[in-house]
């Protein structure tokens, strides 16, 4: 079982109707409520995936769009201030859209978790009975790379629930904790996501508006690299990193810019250690669908 691969489904067509399409390949059968899990953009970011995009996908599955507050300065740190931002940048115009820690958060137990042994998560989220987690892959300024463990882990968590992350369990250590601990912590936290929806959460990662900056950033720099595509998988570590092997890859002088910054944050890390947890596999085998 050791070397079985995952399935990467893959599309140089970036478009709401192929993002429809891909998500189709892995014979997603959801159960219960659907929530949608994007990267809704900080005000003033240029880089996240708009709107309109998800259409197709949130008509097919009836999907909610949901959202969790941050931990950090910003629009979006308060359910009364993201609220009015996602109306701001249009996803409440279009969608059901559930900020899933506006009212409280609900704890999920990590036995076995290398750095934090539970993860504080919106307590909406226990209102779905499946999750499709559309991440917008790019840099991070902290991570490295943010891609679907990074949105199933730090993107679920409550506004407290991401301090506690980033501050490897103690929150006011946000932004001095050790930086291995603190990615070790990310993967702790997917890997609870991934086992409480078990088989009814599947991943898409974007390639797209490649900065190396997040959407979480009010001020971030633009896209570096060309766009490559969209991919698609049952697992997020393979999902993550057949997305890393396409930027390294890239005939795009650019990627060195990306390459920079998610060696200088140590991102494969993060993935490793998601591995590590059996959270997925790094072994994959890539399909090409257009």
């Amino acid at each position: 079982m050791e070397n079985k691969k995952s399935i990467v489904y893959f599309s140089s067509n970036i478009s709401g109707e192929e993002l429809e399409k891909i998500v189709e390949k892995l014979d997603f059968k959801p159960t219960g409520k659907v929530a949608i899990k994007v990267h809704s953009g900080e005000k003033g970011n240029q880089n996240f995936i708009k709107p309109e995009f998800y259409k197709k996908l949130v008509n097919h599955y009836d999907g909610t769009i949901v959202e969790c507050n941050t931990a950090y300065g910003g629009e979006r740190n308060t359910s009364k201030k993201h609220t009015k931002l996602l109306e701001e940048n249009g996803w409440s115009k279009l969608y059901n859209v559930d900020l899933l820690d506006k009212d409280e958060e609900k704890e999920l137990e990590i036995p076995n978790g290398k750095k934090i042994k539970k993860n504080f998560v919106g307590a909406n989220m226990f209102n779905y009975g499946s999750m499709i987690v559309v991440s917008h892959f790019k840099g991070h300024p902290m991570a490295g790379y943010g891609g679907a463990l990074k949105n199933i882990s730090i993107g679920l968590a409550s506004s407290h629930g991401k301090a506690y992350i980033h501050g490897v369990g103690k929150p006011e250590e946000l932004w001095t904790a050790d930086h291995v601990s603190f990615l070790e912590s990310i993967a702790d936290a997917a890997s609870s996501v991934a086992s409480h929806f078990k088989d009814k959460i599947v991943y898409v990662n974007i390639m797209k508006n490649m900065s190396v900056d997040c959407d979480c950033c009010a001020v971030a720099e633009d896209p570096c690299m060309k766009d490559i595509g969209i991919l698609a998988s049952t697992d997020p570590v393979a999902l993550d990193k057949a997305c890393l092997d396409l930027i390294y890859s890239s005939d795009d002088p650019g990627k060195d810019h990306l390459i920079e910054r998610i060696e200088s944050r140590n991102g494969i890390h993060t993935t490793l250690s998601a591995e590590s947890l059996g959270v997925g596999t790094t072994n994959y085998e890539l399909i090409k669908i257009d």
